[in-house]
C-alpha cells in the first residue's frame, strides 16, 4: 500500500497503476509530438517553405513548454494536480488540431507554441504526481519508466512521423494526438483523487511574465545572431540588453515575492543546483542532436522519411534500456551518482564518434552503433537526477522543485535546438557561396529548399550542398560533445545522500522542523 501525502487514506495498487497509466499517456502526449515532427520537417518545408525557420518549429514548442512549467507547478499546488491535468491536455489537443490546419510556416510555428503551453503542464505534473504518491526509495524505478516512455515516444515518434508522412500527410502527425489525449484524460479523471490544498497560495504572475520575456529574448538572440542579423546590429544588442534586464528583474522579483515561481532558496541546496545544471546540459546536448538527425539521414544519406525514423530507433532503444535499468539499479542500491557519471562519459564519446563518422562518411553501421551508445549514456542521466532532486528537498518544496527542474530541462532542450540551428546556419553560410543564399526564380534560395526540391537541382549543386550539410550537422555533434563533457565535470561535484525509504519519513522530518 502506498501512502499519498495529498490524501488521508492510502492509495491502493489498482489506483496507483491506473493513475500511473494516465501519467505515462500524458507524458507520451508531450514527448510524442516533440519527436514525431522531426522526420516530417523536410516535407513540411517543401509544402510551406522556409527552411531557414525549420528549427523554430521545434523551438517555439519548447519555449512555451519551458516557460509554462513553473506556473503549472504553482497552480497545481493551489487547485490540485487533477484539474490542471485537464487544462493542460485540453490546450495541447487544441494546439494539435490547429497545427494540422496550418497553411503557412508562421501559422505552424504559432500553433506549435500553443501546443507547448499544454505540454509544459503534462511534463511537470506527471513527475510531481509521482513525488506525491511514491516513496523516495522507489521513485527511481518509476522515474526510469517515465524515461522509458519518453524514449519509446522518441522511437515511435520519428518512425510514426515518417510512415504517416509517406502514407497520408504530415498534417496527420498532429491529429494522432487526439485519441491518446482522450485516453489520458479518461484515466486521470477516474483514478487521480481530488486534492484540497492545505493553505491558500499566491501566483507570482509578474515573475512568470519576466521569466517568459527573458527566455524568449535569449532564444531569439541565439537564433538570429550571426545569421539573420549581425551580432553587432542594434536589434541583437537590444535583444541581449532586454534578456539581461528581464532576468535581472526576475531575480529581484523572486526575492520579494511572497511565493516565488522559482524560489531562490532552492539554489542554496547543492544537490538541486548541480542536478538541475546537469539535467539542463544533458537536454541541451540531446535535443541539439535530435533536431537535425532526420535531415542528415534524408538529405545526406538519401533515406525516406519512414526509413529516417527507423534509423533513429537504435538511439532511443538505448535510452529505454538505460532509463529502466538505471532506475531499478537506483532503487536496488540506493545510490544515484555513479549512473550519470558513467552516462556522460559514454555520451561524450558517442558524440565525438558521430561527428567523425558524419564528416568522413564512415558508414551507417558505425553511425547506428554510436547512436545506441549515445542513447544508453544520456538515458542514465535525467531520471536518476530527478530522484536525487526529489530526495534532497523538503516536501513543501517538492512540487516547485520538480517543476523547476522540468523548466531547466526544457530550457536546456530549447537552447540546444536553437544553438544547433545557429551552428548549422553559420556553417552553411561559411561553406557555401553567398549567391546560393539569394532568392532564385521561385523566390527561394538554395538554403530554403526542402529535400524534395533539392532533388530537382543539378547534380553538381546537389553534391556541394549535401557536403555542406554533412559538415554543418557534424559540427552540431561536436557541440553536443562539448556540452556533455561540461556536464560530466559538473556531476562529479554532486553530493550523494541516502535515499529515504518512505514518504512518511519526509512528512515526519518536516513536522520535526516546525517549532
Amino acid at each position: 500500500m502506498t501512502t499519498s501525502p495529498s490524501s488521508a487514506s492510502p492509495v491502493s495498487k489498482r489506483e496507483l497503476y491506473t493513475v500511473f497509466a494516465g501519467l505515462m499517456l500524458s507524458l507520451a502526449l508531450a514527448s510524442l509530438d516533440q519527436n514525431i515532427v522531426s522526420t516530417a520537417l523536410p516535407r513540411i518545408v517543401s509544402d510551406l517553405g522556409g527552411l531557414a525557420h525549420l528549427s523554430w518549429v521545434v523551438t517555439a514548442f519548447m519555449v512555451t513548454s519551458t516557460t509554462s512549467t513553473p506556473l503549472y507547478g504553482k497552480l497545481s499546488d493551489m487547485y490540485g494536480r487533477r484539474p490542471l491535468f485537464f487544462v493542460a491536455i485540453g490546450i495541447f489537443l487544441v494546439g494539435s488540431i490547429l497545427c494540422g490546419l496550418a497553411e503557412t510556416m508562421f501559422q505552424l510555428i504559432l500553433f506549435r507554441a500553443i501546443q507547448g503551453l499544454g505540454a509544459g503542464g503534462l511534463m511537470t505534473l506527471a513527475q510531481t504526481t509521482v513525488g506525491d504518491l511514491i516513496e523516495p526509495r522507489e521513485r527511481g524505478r518509476y522515474q526510469g519508466l517515465f524515461g522509458a516512455v519518453f524514449a519509446a515516444c522518441s522511437v515511435a515518434g520519428p518512425l510514426l512521423g515518417g510512415v504517416i508522412t509517406d502514407t497520408f500527410s504530415w498534417r496527420w502527425i498532429f491529429y494522432v494526438n487526439l485519441p491518446v489525449g482522450a485516453a489520458a484524460f479518461f484515466l486521470i479523471a477516474i483514478a487521480l483523487r481530488k486534492h484540497k490544498p492545505t493553505r491558500v497560495h499566491r501566483i507570482d504572475y509578474k515573475g512568470a511574465a519576466l521569466l517568459t520575456g527573458g527566455t524568449v529574448c535569449l532564444l531569439l538572440l541565439l537564433s538570429w545572431g550571426g545569421t539573420v542579423y549581425p551580432w553587432s546590429s542594434p536589434k541583437m544588442i537590444a535583444l541581449g540588453a532586454l534578456a539581461i534586464l528581464f532576468y535581472g528583474l526576475f531575480f529581484r522579483q523572486e526575492q520579494r515575492a511572497a511565493e516565488p515561481i522559482l524560489p531562490l532558496v532552492l539554489f542554496r541546496n547543492r544537490v538541486f543546483v548541480i542536478a538541475v545544471s546537469v539535467i539542463g546540459l544533458n537536454a541541451m546536448a540531446l535535443f541539439g542532436s535530435l533536431v537535425f538527425l532526420p535531415l542528415f539521414f534524408q538529405l545526406v544519406l538519401g533515406a525516406s522519411p519512414s526509413r529516417a525514423g527507423l534509423m533513429m530507433a537504435p538511439m532511443m532503444g538505448g535510452v529505454i534500456v538505460a532509463a529502466v535499468a538505471g532506475g531499478r539499479l537506483v532503487s536496488w542500491t540506493g545510490r544515484y551518482k555513479i549512473f550519470p557519471v558513467i552516462g556522460l562519459i559514454v555520451g561524450t564519446s558517442s558524440f565525438l564518434t558521430l561527428a567523425w563518422a558524419a564528416m568522413t562518411d564512415a558508414g551507417i553501421p558505425i553511425i547506428e552503433t554510436a547512436l545506441v551508445c549515445l542513447g544508453c549514456g544520456l538515458g542514465l542521466v535525467m531520471p536518476n537526477l530527478t530522484v536525487a532532486i526529489q530526495n534532497s528537498v523538503e516536501r513543501n518544496h517538492l512540487g516547485v522543485a520538480t517543476s523547476s527542474s522540468a523548466f531547466i530541462r526544457s530550457l536546456g532542450g530549447a537552447l540546444g535546438v536553437t544553438v544547433a540551428g545557429m551552428v548549422v546556419t553559420v556553417r552553411l553560410h561559411h561553406l557555401l557561396p553567398a549567391s546560393w543564399r539569394m532568392p532564385g526564380p521561385n523566390g527561394q534560395s538554395l538554403l530554403e529548399m526542402g529535400v524534395q526540391q533539392i532533388a530537382t537541382i543539378s547534380i553538381e549543386q546537389r553534391h556541394v550542398l549535401m557536403d555542406a550539410y554533412r559538415h554543418a550537422i557534424a559540427t552540431t555533434f561536436l557541440t553536443g560533445a562539448a556540452v556533455a563533457a561540461t556536464a560530466f565535470f559538473i556531476v562529479l561535484l554532486l553530493p550523494e545522500r541516502p535515499l529515504r525509504s518512505r514518504v512518511v519519513e519526509e512528512i515526519e522530518e518536516e513536522s520535526e522542523s516546525v517549532p
